[in-house]
């Protein structure tokens, strides 16, 4: 069959993929690892048909499933799969079920099952939600998971893995297979996958390199002294003839907004644009998303802008450049990106990297070393995730009910939950069925009942909550952006929405629209003629460099002092450098450069871990608590991916402080809690936690309760479980998510003891050098000053300090 079709279409299977159908039809499960674009989704799906068209007797029902991290993903795949029934003309049908079905073509599938059913994590646990589940998955003898490591380092892969151990319970001969790309912890994301009986398994993966050209966009002038929070718009005239000299053409951006933006400037310079351009991110509607969508298949566009919302799914040919603007923040990330060109077997991807700032320039050279060496991340894994337990045994509840010694075995068969011993699982049943020990004076905590030794949930209202609560991405309220006519727009975040009036204009989705009225959570606009708009803000906009960038940076900041022929990158950056060595010095790699610097403002003291946003955040509060207990002192603190600024009012006793090992590991976590006011930050974290363990409701349909509302509720559940239950289970995880993914405290244990055999050199500088000049301008944007007022205050400041 698979040989059959690939002849008729002019291919010829490369290796990885006979080996993948061989491992299928001989019972395995297993990883594929391939580069994008040579064939992953046949490389698994001729071996799934081979498997089920080999028998002679092939039951009704539903035989694959395969699970997308993405809704543009799952369209594509759908395409993919359903060409190949067609085209052999099999009967074996294939459903597409994501949050974009219709109510219509869920029931159908309900009655009468396809073959294979493509859709989402959330969208598997909706369906073990219904009652008669099992009858629907009886017959399931493969699920195949997409893009595995984009699920990854997220709670959505602990979905997935509970969903896996109850359908291997339900059918222990399913086979499981996941796809992922290449990263850092691939025989661990295997494991994870396949969870503690793997059976006999495979990891497939190719020798294949995909060709990965990258080219940085380059300023005609390197500034002088370069500062965060720019678009990268001074650059833009070096983007239009990219456009122009591409087929098609996508550009990513980091954030809505900057998506918003760099859209509306491109048709502003270039009218000629208008019709070929469009602009793709999560918050618009769906209809808007499909349209962009089938237009880049159709080749009707020639660019769209867009977010994270377009890293997956556009596996077709006519992308043939991509635009990175600002830092991707990751190896695998970019690599992702640059994969959406060039996507067929052989081509070479090509991705263009625009710095927003001029330290930013040295990211293109960062990112062409790394990928040449597979300097890639590892995603780290969420485990005992007991808001996400919490749900699924309600799920149970809500569908057939469960008893609790079966599905305490499924849980342990998981990577994620593995460590949770039979007293933690009790205290979840418990806290399902009484609210626990502080809440089993209210009813609404009692969501569960015991009938005949079976965990079931009878109330309607309970199930139909729960139903509309399921999944694990938690974010603000959302509200809907609407035109008086009623055509739905897309959404925006409430706190954004709470800073405009009637009559005051913003830019979304392309258009240029004014406020009319705010009823609820709709907004309801009209399109205006203002020339001045606001651009809306989300969040999660502030990502840190990961460690494998952030090593590769060293390296490359290193070699500026080595004799030789440089990369572009640094060669256009060496006016940049001879002035930081003028003013002060470059940190060689076993070196750390430490600045002191006296302005109006104060005593500034800044160092250059180069460790990434996060743990500089960290690592500046436990310095400053350090250097307090030599003399009392209080600091504003200021980072950025590359260091880090403490000021204070009085002169920092830093050469002190350094002799009473500043940088020393010892009693780390202790000096975190003390120093960094971690209460505070899990109490934040907690209210995701809650969301998704149930404890508060976000509302129904177009009745979201405002995010305040929601935030109020969960910390008062923080305060009483904080006050009268500290073992309690979802408290501990709001401390350890905080510790693991939000301080990084492992890795910045590893960045001190790095730093602990590091050359310290301090420099006391006369001007700000292009180093500390970005940090400094993260503390004029803390002073809350709005964008312009921010450019005209650096301006002013790069005016004063060239003179």
């Amino acid at each position: 069959m698979a040989n059959e079709w690939f002849s008729r279409n002019d291919w010829t299977p490369h290796d990885f993929q006979k080996q993948c159908w061989d491992a299928i039809t001989s019972g395995y499960s297993g990883m594929l690892n391939a580069p994008t674009g040579f064939g992953k989704t046949y490389a698994l799906w001729f071996g799934i048909l081979e498997s089920y068209f080999a028998k002679q007797k092939r039951k009704k029902g539903l035989h694959c499933l395969w699970i997308t991290p993405l809704r543009a993903l799952s369209k594509e795949i759908h395409y993919a799969t359903q060409r190949v029934s067609d085209e052999l003309g099999i009967d074996y049908t294939i459903g597409l079920r994501t949050g974009d079905t219709s109510a219509k073509e869920r029931a159908q599938q309900k009655k009468s099952s396809p073959e294979a059913l493509i859709t989402t994590p959330e969208s598997i646990h909706i369906l073990l939600a219904q009652k008669g589940y099992a009858d629907f998955f009886k017959t399931l003898e493969f699920v195949v998971i997409d893009e595995w490591h984009e699920l990854l380092g997220s709670k959505r892969q602990v979905l997935v893995e509970l969903a896996l151990a109850h359908l291997k319970a339900l059918n222990p001969k399913l086979k499981v297979w996941g796809i992922s790309a290449t990263i850092g912890n691939l025989e661990e994301a295997k494991e994870i996958l396949l969870g503690t009986d793997p059976g006999k398994n495979k990891l497939i993966k190719t020798k294949l390199d995909k060709k990965i050209e990258v080219h940085t966009i380059l300023p005609d002038v390197i500034e002088e002294y370069p500062w965060s929070g720019h678009m990268g718009i001074k650059l833009l005239d070096k983007v239009l003839p990219i456009i122009h000299n591409s087929r098609s053409c996508l550009i990513f951006t980091n954030t809505r907004s900057q998506c918003e933006i760099w859209y509306q400037r491109l048709l502003d310079r270039d009218p000629d644009l208008a019709g070929i351009i469009a602009l793709h991110h999560g918050s618009l509607g769906e209809e808007i998303r499909l349209w962009v969508e089938d237009a880049l298949h159709e080749g009707i566009l020639k660019v769209v802008v867009c977010t994270s919302s377009l890293d997956l799914g556009v596996d077709f040919r006519p992308v043939d450049t991509v635009i990175q603007i600002g830092s991707p923040r990751g190896v695998a990330r970019f690599m992702q990106r640059a994969g959406r060109s060039g996507h067929q077997p052989g081509a070479t991807s090509t991705i263009h990297f625009l710095p927003t700032h001029s330290l930013e320039i040295i990211e293109g050279s960062a990112l062409r070393h790394a990928i040449r060496h597979q300097h890639i991340e590892q995603r780290i894994p969420y485990i005992r995730s007991f808001d996400v337990l919490i749900q699924f045994l309600v799920t149970l509840a809500v569908s057939d009910g469960f008893t609790p010694d079966d599905i305490y075995k499924e849980i342990i068969t998981t990577y994620s939950f593995a460590s949770v011993t039979r007293e933690e699982f009790e205290w979840c049943l418990s806290f399902i069925t009484v609210g626990g020990t502080t809440l089993d004076n209210y009813d609404e905590f009692h969501k569960v009942v015991i009938i005949d030794g079976v965990y079931r949930v009878t109330s309607k209202k309970v199930a139909m909550r729960h139903r509309l609560s399921i999944g694990a991405i938690v974010s603000d309220s959302m509200m809907n952006i609407k035109f008086l006519g009623g055509a739905r727009l897309g959404t925006v975040e409430e706190g954004f929405i709470s800073r405009l009036n009637v009559g005051d204009v913003f830019w979304f989705a392309g258009r240029n629209l004014e406020v009319v009225r705010i009823s609820g959570m709709d907004v309801f606009v009209k399109k205006s003629n203002s020339n001045k708009a606001q651009f809306p803000s989300w969040q999660g906009g502030r990502m840190s460099l990961s460690n494998e960038l952030t090593t590769t940076i060293r390296l490359k900041l290193d070699e500026a002092y080595k004799p030789g022929k440089k990369d572009p990158e640094l060669e256009k950056m060496m006016p940049l450098f001879e002035e930081q060595e003028q003013r002060s010095h470059i940190p060689h790699l076993s070196e750390l450069l430490i600045e002191k610097a006296q302005t109006r403002e104060g005593y500034h003291v800044f160092m250059y871990p180069f460790e990434g946003r996060n743990v500089h955040e960290g690592l500046g509060a436990i310095l400053a608590y350090r250097i307090a207990q030599i003399k009392p002192l209080s600091f504003s603190i200021a980072v950025n991916d590359y260091g880090l600024e403490l000021l204070s009012d009085q002169e920092i006793p830093i050469e002190e402080a350094l002799e009473n090992n500043l940088f020393s590991t010892e009693n780390l976590s202790d000096d975190i809690f003390r120093s960094v006011n971690i209460t505070e930050m899990a109490k934040r974290k907690f209210r995701d936690i809650a969301s998704i363990a149930g404890l508060v409701f976000n509302g129904y349909p177009g009745k979201q309760l405002k995010t305040r509302h929601v935030q109020a509720s969960s910390q008062l559940f923080f305060s009483v479980f904080s006050d009268f239950d500290q073992d309690n289970l979802l408290l501990r995880q709001a401390f350890d998510e905080v510790m693991t993914f939000q301080m990084e405290q492992i890795r910045m244990r590893e960045g001190l003891e790095r730093i602990q055999k590091l050359k310290v050199v301090i420099t006391e500088l006369e001007r700000l050098s292009p180093f500390s000049f970005p940090i400094f301008a993260e503390h004029l944007q803390r002073n809350k000053l709005s964008n312009e007022q921010f450019e005209d205050k650096v301006n002013k400041l790069i005016s004063r300090l060239k003179k």
